[in-house]
């Protein structure tokens, strides 16, 4: 599958357009690369809800979850850096984990959402990164490791920050800017600096709407005592979407959703992966590497979601019989969507990197029909 930049751009951006004038867009990039080349680049509408300043190239915007992807991919190269396999035990380099039935959980288990810790029976803040550190290690599984799967939204980006600590002796924020960002020249940080302010677009909360009634993992999200609010509250604060517009909390190096960027280097980091994990004379990843990134580690029923889903190490790929596909059409592809509507994954088998950033969220579990539509087309 050979892109033509011309026509790729004939079929995208009018949809991309539509995503402004029908869809209820504020402002957006996406971004598509093949061939380790930029194919496609478009950005429009505002950075803010009045209107005033509009988005343009230089801009760059929170996009959630969609940070878990660039942590992975950071723990996976301490790994293959280091020659530790992902069946090794994750005790074996972080020996307090072991705490509370946790000894024989391995890093393949931990990377794709099986290890049972996605949520706290204690109370701790966010922002304490110590305090998270030893409610992980006291924590006992929810499940049986490596029997079922479910979202680890927010203590995901914690145990890997703590095992690249542990492992190279470096945050997870710090290696990603080193290894990754500074030699493919990526306009993304986890922990944004106070100079860079300046250009990033202010994120926006769903709108209420009365016409569609919300999923039912919102529903539970709502309710007291379930998993689901447990899991999204564990570590608990910073709920409120606009609490991460104050330059302080987008300082902060928050691995599961603190990434700030443009589509265009998300997108690059991901036409790195559908590279082999080369790009621009650098190679980070070798094909074993990028095989663990591919392989389907498990797949089901998600515990917190409560639809299928499924993942790899590290990052979330289509299940088996997907009715709606959200990585395009390739059983290799792989990515991390973000909140309310930011997207990015690889496509190894052709090539492709997509990625998808906005303002405006949506109530929506996995990517909406905004990005979704701009992936059909790319494969149309």
């Amino acid at each position: 599958m050979a892109l033509n930049a011309d026509d790729l751009a004939e079929r995208i951006r009018p949809l991309f357009e539509e995503n402004f004038s029908c869809f209820g867009e504020l402002g957006a990039a996406v971004s598509i690369w093949q061939g380790g080349e930029s194919m496609l680049e478009l950005q429009g509408g505002f950075r803010d809800a009045r209107r005033e300043t509009p988005w343009t190239s230089e801009t760059i915007v929170l996009f959630w979850s969609a940070t878990k992807g660039l942590a992975s991919a950071c723990l996976l190269h301490v790994l293959q850096e280091r020659s530790v396999a992902l069946e090794r035990r994750v005790a074996e380099f972080w020996p307090e984990f072991a705490q509370g039935g946790k000894e024989r959980i391995t890093f393949a288990q931990l990377l794709s959402h099986q290890a049972g810790l996605a949520a706290f029976d204690e109370s701790v803040d966010v922002v304490d990164y110590a305090a998270v550190v030893r409610a992980l290690e006291k924590q006992k599984p929810l499940w049986p490791p490596g029997t079922a799967h479910g979202y680890h939204a927010r203590t995901f980006g914690f145990l890997l920050d703590e095992l690249v600590r542990r492992i190279a002796s470096r945050t997870i924020a710090d290696y990603w800017r080193e290894v990754f960002a500074e030699p493919l020249g990526l306009d993304i940080w986890i922990g944004l600096p106070a100079e860079e302010n300046v250009r990033a677009a202010t994120v926006y909360p769903p709108k209420a709407s009365s016409t569609t009634p919300p999923e039912a993992f919102y529903r539970a999200l709502a309710s007291p005592d379930t998993l689901q609010r447990k899991t999204f509250t564990s570590p608990r604060g910073l709920h409120a979407v606009s609490a991460m517009n104050t330059p302080e909390n987008r300082a902060r190096p928050f691995v599961s959703f603190g990434g700030i960027g443009s589509a265009n280097s998300l997108a690059k980091f991901y036409a790195m992966l559908s590279n082999g994990g080369e790009l621009g004379g650098w190679r980070f990843f070798s094909p074993h590497t990028i095989g663990q990134m591919t392989t389907t580690l498990t797949a089901g029923i998600d515990r917190v979601f409560e639809i299928p889903t499924a993942f790899s190490a590290g990052f979330m790929k289509d299940p088996p019989n997907a009715q709606r596909r959200i990585f395009g059409l390739s059983p290799l592809a792989f990515g991390q969507p973000g909140a309310g509507g930011s997207h990015a994954f690889a496509d190894p088998e052709n090539n492709l990197a997509f990625a998808y950033v906005m303002n405006q969220m949506e109530q929506k579990i996995l990517p909406n029909e905004k990005s979704l539509r701009l992936v059909d087309a790319l494969y149309r």
